[in-house]
């Protein structure tokens, strides 16, 4: 039964429940600027009411005051980083594709490759056909062509600084996941201090949250909350929560209090993955040695968008079928000591034509049936039948003192698949990398042919590359040694036309790595023949010997060679052509990427404005609320007044 002072608790719970509001909208105003802060709002109930006994059954109690809770939507949060993952991710990709549009970018004006290509092929060769025998128009001609050399060059290395930018990021970026993740274990570990008291951490889990939405940028995310139990008893909760985090694809990064670090490791010149790639790129793992696969597709966020602008290679990666594994299968002639190899057969047109291959020649990594080995050094073999088909492989000599190779090759790797580096359906700094490779191989390989095949076959070429080691060029075989037989055949392999394959029908060709063959030479060390560059006058004009000094017949076949694609094609087209299909490739990724961060902005915003409406703190509602809450004060104020003076008359008006 209640008390004569029961109206006077009543009115109490009401003054205490008031005053809560109008603190909690007091801190809502005062926080409306801060980011990722969350609208509060007391969470009250009924009192238990009291029954009283009499017909009228119980008695209402007032009001309980039960926490401060925050205004959240999970589903949106989990939108928001959803979106804001694939909005970092393109954001990586316009930045650097901008770059890479500068760098590519040519008005037939302003130095860029037509230009240079028109004054080498069109410009220099019409002057020397004006004059062949004058040896001005030569030299003018190997100006120019130094001047395309130089261009590959600065293209190549502009691309590498790319390279070494986004191989920087991405470990700038692995920091930052490691910061975040730091931040968010300790944060939950200050929320379970907080909340097993009975009180709710609503600004740090506001924190928290805040860090999430970071974390989404650079990776795709994954959260979850469970209750944690009493384990005396199993049915109880203890008012505290275990908060997860996962990222790409549900790899854990946080869990409660504890959390696990990413490292990364630069590559050993012996572990690159393409030829083309400059020293040191990071791999990342976990702290436990375990690898945090950078190709992974759930990857998300900015460190996706790094990754394949680094390593995006197209989808042209080398793969295929081992077809032999012996053991001690190769002896160095020279220390005598015995290595594993392993063949495998390959059916991919970029890896059957060797001007397009982008392996290393420094060794790797070469992963037969998802068991990971080092290689030494590998060769290419052709092999026709009299029928012509061909069978294109590669033979791959391990390195046993690796400590990766985990146990002599076996035959058991037979029929397994073979692969280097990943799959990276991307036009990254590889692909680009291996378009100006093909290309220079491919145009000086027939440039050459046709100079070395003046004067009778005794023609000198032009265009070579730098050795690495010193200031030697490579001298590409000769028309008659072996070597230059190799390289001749295999574009007669290569060709499609079956009468020009018929030449080659039941041959076998082998070309290793360390031959000085087409494929030593890249847009990186392209240059002109220091011997032509001081003697302008080996660059023949004629055919035959006998001719006099005005015949250009060969001049012409020059001039042919830029006009006809039958006589030397790039991508389906004539060499000047090469930019243009670069350039397209470059202006379709950069508009890709462009309409990637337009639409995904978009959905941002839209899911920002939803999640805003939801937790964010709004200044007109606030001030409605601060007016109804300080009418509620007062009315409770004055319900106290009024029980003040029942009492005061009863007490002291009443008494005996």
């Amino acid at each position: 039964m209640s008390s004569q002072f029961f109206g006077l608790n009543i009115a109490y719970s009401g003054l205490l429940a008031a005053n809560a509001n109008l603190n909690t909208t007091a801190n809502n105003i005062s926080n409306v600027q801060t980011e990722g802060y969350s609208r509060q709002t007391v969470d009250t109930q009924a009192a238990f009411p009291i029954r009283t006994f009499q017909a009228y059954g119980c008695a209402g109690a007032g009001v309980d005051t039960l926490s401060v809770e925050r205004i959240r939507d999970g589903f949106y949060d989990q939108k928001y980083w959803n979106n804001n993952s694939k909005l970092g991710e393109y954001n990586m990709k316009q930045y650097y594709m901008r770059e890479l549009e500068d760098y590519f970018y040519d008005s037939g004006t302003n130095g860029g490759f037509s230009s240079i290509y028109d004054q080498l092929m069109i410009t220099a060769l019409q002057e020397i056909m004006k004059d062949p025998g004058a040896s001005t128009g030569k030299s003018q001609f190997v100006g120019y062509a130094g001047q395309l050399t130089d261009y590959f060059n600065q293209i190549f290395g502009n691309l590498q600084n790319v390279q070494k930018d986004v191989n920087s990021e991405i470990k700038i970026k692995i920091d930052d996941i490691n910061s975040i993740a730091g931040e968010i274990a300790t944060l939950n570990e200050q929320i379970t201090t907080i909340e097993m008291g009975g009180q709710k951490a609503n600004e740090l889990r506001d924190r928290r949250d805040l860090l999430v939405d970071r974390l989404s940028e650079i990776v795709d995310v994954e959260t979850e909350e469970l209750p944690v139990y009493d384990k005396n008893d199993p049915d109880r909760e203890t008012g505290a929560y275990r908060f997860i985090v996962k990222i790409a694809g549900g790899q854990m990064l946080v869990d409660a209090k504890e959390h696990n670090d990413l490292t990364c490791k630069a590559r050993e010149d012996y572990e690159k993955v393409n030829m083309t790639d400059v020293n040191g790129l990071y791999d990342v793992y976990w702290e436990n040695g375990e690898r945090f696969r950078l190709s992974n597709a759930r990857l998300g966020g900015e460190l996706r968008g790094l990754v394949e602008m680094r390593d995006g290679n197209n989808g042209e990666y080398f793969n295929g079928t081992v077809t032999d594994a012996a053991v001690n299968g190769y002896t160095d002639t020279v220390t005598g000591e015995k290595y594993d190899t392993v063949t495998v057969e390959v059916n991919k047109d970029f890896l059957m034509d060797l001007n397009k291959n982008n392996m290393s020649d420094q060794g790797g990594i070469i992963n037969l049936g998802n068991t990971e080995y080092y290689y030494k050094s590998w060769s290419y073999t052709v092999e026709t039948d009299s029928s012509g088909n061909a069978t294109y492989s590669y033979k791959f000599i391990l390195d046993n003192n690796k400590e990766l190779n985990p146990r002599p090759v076996t035959i058991d790797r037979v029929g397994k698949l073979a692969k280097i580096g990943e799959e990276i359906k991307y036009e990254g700094i590889p692909y680009y990398m291996g378009q100006l490779n093909e290309w220079v191989r491919t145009f000086a390989q027939k440039f050459n042919d046709i100079l070395k095949s003046g004067d009778d076959n005794t023609g000198t070429i032009m265009f070579t590359g730098n050795k690495p080691t010193d200031k030697e060029q490579y001298l590409f075989p000769d028309q008659n040694t072996a070597g230059f037989r190799s390289d001749t055949l295999l574009r007669t392999l290569s060709s499609k036309n079956p009468d020009v394959q018929a030449t080659a029908f039941g041959q076998t060709i082998t070309v290793d790595v360390s031959d000085d063959s087409y494929y030593k030479l890249t847009a990186e060390n392209f240059s002109v023949l220091t011997a032509m560059v001081n003697d302008p006058s080996l660059m023949t004009n004629k055919f035959k010997k006998g001719d006099g000094v005005e015949q250009n017949d060969l001049i012409e076949a020059l001039q042919d060679m830029t006009r006809e694609k039958d006589d030397l094609s790039f991508r389906g087209s004539t060499p000047s052509a090469f930019l243009e299909g670069v350039l397209s490739d470059v202006a379709l990724g950069a508009a890709a990427a462009n309409t990637g961060v337009v639409s995904y902005q978009n959905v941002q915003q839209a899911i920002g404005n939803v999640r805003l409406s939801v937790s964010g703190v709004d200044e007109d509602e606030e001030a409605v609320n601060l007016v109804k809450f300080q009418n509620a004060y007062n009315l409770s104020s004055k319900m106290i007044s009024v029980f003040n003076e029942i009492y005061r008359r009863l007490i002291l008006e009443t008494g005996v």
